[in-house]
């Protein structure tokens, strides 16, 4: 049977995509029968032709801007020409739209299948979700839309690499900055839940990331993972930093990144700090770091920078309003100065605990941060120079030992030490340079006329 002229099609001709209106009536009633899913009735086309095929089915062709949508629910599709076959599969060619209450979608070709509720998008994809705004751009997409007492949730697949614009909105539903990531495969659940996998990149104005895999829930969860090979998420704010790990674990509030953990080959960078261990944390207020924290075993924490060196089994370092103010290392803790410029050794203190206070200092308009104080607690040693401008030449040595050891500085002078005060059990030595005296010569022998 043919029919032509949009006029006849949009009279209500009905195929039935998942089952019939008799059916439905036949089923028996109660909220736990599924939903019929989807009626799909033709609105319009230029011309189409219904053709009878096996068992009692129909198949029908159509071209010229077909249109059609579900009885009584918001989804429709369009497209140049459609192709249904047994009332099971629809075919969609050339400038294809699909819109339902959640997403709205173009693509180059389209199939939406009665099994499983799914539609199938190839070619230039385009999808726009219409509560949150996030976007995804590729080459290929299967949708599987909610369906009541079928499906409760909408998915999404995507593969060849797909541009997402993942838009995240807080309590009061206001859209933040979106995560543009890339990945050769992503799966989307829902509005909040993604995850990705194949060479995975993250980019938004306050940091970037990549890895070989992505989970992330933006949702009430607010959290996500970056795993395999060695992941790196850098933070892009006013306090810049790097950190990788095998493994990268990470926590978000309204949008924003709060805290992260690198599992594994941890390594953190910024600004002040060389940091490896083997776990390394990291709590961020405001885009900046307001205090680091490592462990370890297999590879102890190491914090290395120009003015100073930390070893320990755990480590934290506290950085509010991204100054550095206190330094805690605990477990066979080592703590260092910046290195001496003619021998490059350094002055240091050790012991299980030792805890290093920072003052800020401004110098040619930039601030930086100064040692003030450094105490070693239980089974503590110290090694520092002392220097005195009033005799030049090698600094005098000083080893000490001690319950307990507290090392002041001169203030304005962070790399000159003004007093040690140490307790309990105490020893140690001090060694003073030859400072050029010319040794005297032997007395003269009388006896001989010569020297003895």
């Amino acid at each position: 049977m043919s029919v032509r002229g949009g006029r006849g099609l949009a009279l209500g001709a009905t195929l039935a995509l998942a089952t019939s209106g008799v059916e439905a009536q036949r089923a028996p009633p109660g909220p736990a029968q599924p939903s019929p899913g989807c009626l799909l009735e033709i609105v319009h086309a230029d011309s189409g032709v219904t053709i009878p095929g096996p068992g009692g089915t129909v198949n029908y062709f159509a071209r010229g801007d077909v249109q059609l949508r579900c009885r009584g629910q918001e989804v429709s599709m369009r497209s140049d020409s459609v192709a249904a076959t047994a009332g099971r599969i629809f075919e969609f060619i050339g400038r294809v739209r699909y819109r339902d209450s959640t997403i709205e979608m173009d693509a180059d070709r389209g199939t939406y299948f009665r099994d499983g509720e799914r539609w199938e998008a190839r070619g230039r994809v385009f999808t726009r979700n219409l509560r949150t705004g996030s976007t995804l751009r590729g080459p290929s997409l299967d949708y599987y839309r909610a369906i009541p007492g079928q499906r409760d949730t909408a998915m999404l697949y995507a593969v060849g690499r797909p541009r997402i614009e993942y838009v995240t909105t807080d309590s009061a539903g206001r859209r933040g900055e979106p995560y543009v990531i890339h990945g050769d495969r992503v799966r989307m659940r829902g509005e909040d839940r993604l995850w990705a996998g194949g060479k995975v990149t993250i980019d938004r104005s306050d940091f970037a990331a990549r890895g070989d895999s992505l989970r992330l829930d933006a949702g009430p969860a607010g959290d996500g993972s970056l795993l395999g090979g060695l992941p790196t998420l850098r933070g892009l704010g006013p306090d810049s930093f790097r950190l990788e790990g095998r493994r990268i674990d990470f926590r978000l509030d309204r949008r924003e990144l709060t805290y992260l953990v690198a599992k594994g080959q941890g390594h953190a960078v910024n600004a002040s700090w060389d940091l490896r261990a083997d776990t390394i944390a990291l709590d961020i207020e405001g885009g900046a770091l307001v205090q680091t924290l490592a462990w370890g075993d297999s590879l102890r924490p190491h914090a290395d920078s120009p003015e100073h060196e930390i070893r320990a089994d755990s480590l934290a370092l506290d950085t509010p309003g991204r100054r550095l103010r206190e330094a805690r290392a605990f477990g066979a803790a080592w703590v260092g100065t910046a290195p001496d410029s003619a021998t490059g050794e350094r002055d240091w203190l050790s012991g299980d605990t030792v805890v290093a206070q920072f003052a800020q200092r401004d110098s040619a308009g930039t601030t930086r941060s100064v040692l003030r104080r450094i105490e070693a607690r239980h089974e503590a040693r110290s090694f520092y120079r002392v220097s005195d401008p009033r005799r030049p030449g090698p600094p005098s040595l000083n080893y000490s030992r001690g319950d307990r050891i507290v090392v002041t500085m001169k203030p304005g002078d962070d790399r000159a030490v003004e007093r040690v005060d140490l307790y309990g059990r105490v020893d140690g030595v001090q060694l003073e340079p030859v400072r050029g005296e010319s040794v005297p010569a032997p007395p003269e022998d009388r006896a001989t006329g010569g020297r003895r």
